[in-house]
């Protein structure tokens, strides 16, 4: 899938089954009323509410407040154009507060009692699993900013993030080809997610001629990871596939380097660390490392470019974009642009008119595949440089079409 070397310069617990079980529970609580969001029309007023439904507090807040700060220059930039079908967007921010019940209690506010359009929001696969139901009883719309482990497709989200065979697939082929990875060790956060992800990591080694000799998992949230850094000294792998999320990252990363390891004695490839996360992590106990992303702050072209200085000009010159920022960011304008085709916020010709829409990202043309509302998304196999941004070391030839359910893939059989 990695079809082009770039030179370094060119191109808590686990949660998740508890917290999702309750937040079904708890949204089943409130409206069953499958009509809300079509019985009164997000439109029919001087302007357009869109809800916004990010972790504002916790440890998720470390990565989706910036994802939150990109949905509203998008809406910012939208309104400043004129606004959406001639009415100015009001966005209703709510905070997911890391808890999986919470954003399904948020989501449903937002749909019964705020009347929004729309939603932007979540980080975790807990969070969207959480989420999903309330979308769907509803007949809401969802767009997710992150990139996932796949093996979903609902009719009321549209996946904006990457799946599968356009980062993880990428990242795994990345390790074997250009760095001659022949043992690998799994480290991830205990939830959804990871252990999913991990699921297919092994079914792709398992096809691939690469041994997997370690596993080990901790809680959201977690801040020591001494006993699993011991544990992948012992096996000595070839290097570490990373799925840690939030501010765990910053534990992970300052003892990985506190013990002695570095990019050159230990690559280690992460799916779920940014340019932003870096900030938290410090450079030095990272530089040299690999990421497996669609975009980064340093993605060549006079649109990124726009974007970036727009992200810098709205909240300071020190803050950076990562890849979960500018997918929120390109969502907002994707359902925008949805909205001036339709010619309504209705959901169900929303849903219609976004099928093969275009649009000129920041990471660069995406396209909307009306089969499974995942776009189209360039891979890119970045490494950590001494000042915090990514540099691209490969990417895709083209923008890889959506496959959330692997079924170009034979060893996917029976995920």
């Amino acid at each position: 899938m990695i079809c082009r070397i770039l030179g370094p310069r060119a191109g808590r617990r686990c949660l998740a089954a508890v917290g999702v079980v309750l937040a079904v529970a708890v949204a089943g609580c409130g409206s069953d009323d499958s009509s809300t969001s079509a019985s009164t029309s997000p439109d029919s007023g001087d302007t357009i509410a869109v809800g916004v439904l990010h972790s504002l507090s916790s440890f998720m807040a470390i990565s989706e407040v910036s994802v939150k700060d990109a949905e509203l220059l998008a809406i910012d930039e939208i309104n400043a154009a004129g606004g959406v079908l001639g009415k100015q967007l009001k966005p209703v921010v709510e905070d997911g507060q890391s808890d999986w019940p919470t954003f399904a209690e948020k989501a449903q506010k937002l749909i019964s009692e705020d009347k929004v359009a729309v939603t932007f929001g979540g980080w975790t696969s807990a969070s969207r699993k959480a989420m999903l139901p309330v979308f769907e009883r509803n007949k809401a719309l969802l767009y997710y900013p992150v990139q996932y482990e796949g093996l979903e497709a609902s009719p009321y989200i549209f996946y904006t993030g990457a799946t599968t065979n356009q980062q993880i697939i990428p990242g795994l082929e990345f390790l074997k080809e250009e760095l001659k990875v022949k043992t690998l060790f799994l480290v991830g956060s205990d939830y959804v997610f990871p252990r999913t992800a991990n699921k297919e990591i092994k079914a792709w080694a398992k096809a691939n001629d690469m041994k997997i000799v370690g596993e080990e998992y901790s809680p959201l949230g977690n801040t020591e990871y001494a006993t699993t850094i011991n544990k992948v000294k012992k096996a000595n792998p070839d290097a570490v596939f990373q799925t840690i999320n939030g501010d765990s990252n910053v534990a992970f990363w300052k003892q990985f380097s506190n013990a002695g390891l570095d990019a050159k004695k230990l690559p280690v490839i992460s799916v779920s660390t940014a340019e932003d996360e870096v900030r938290g992590v410090g450079i030095k106990n990272i530089v040299g490392q690999y990421v497996a992303w669609n975009y980064y702050q340093t993605t060549p072209g006079e649109r990124n470019a726009k974007f970036v200085k727009a992200y810098k000009a709205k909240y300071g010159s020190d803050r950076v974009t990562d890849d979960p920022i500018e997918a929120g960011y390109v969502a907002v304008h994707l359902w925008a642009k949805a909205v001036e085709k339709a010619g309504t916020t209705d959901v169900e010709k929303v849903k219609q008119a976004s099928k093969g829409l275009t649009y000129d990202a920041p990471e660069g043309k995406v396209t909307v595949d009306g089969s499974n509302q995942h776009i189209y998304k360039t891979a890119r196999i970045g490494k950590l440089r001494p000042d915090g941004l990514i540099d691209t070391v490969s990417e895709s030839d083209e923008p890889i079409k959506p496959d959330p359910f692997l079924k170009t893939y034979d060893w996917a059989e029976g995920l």
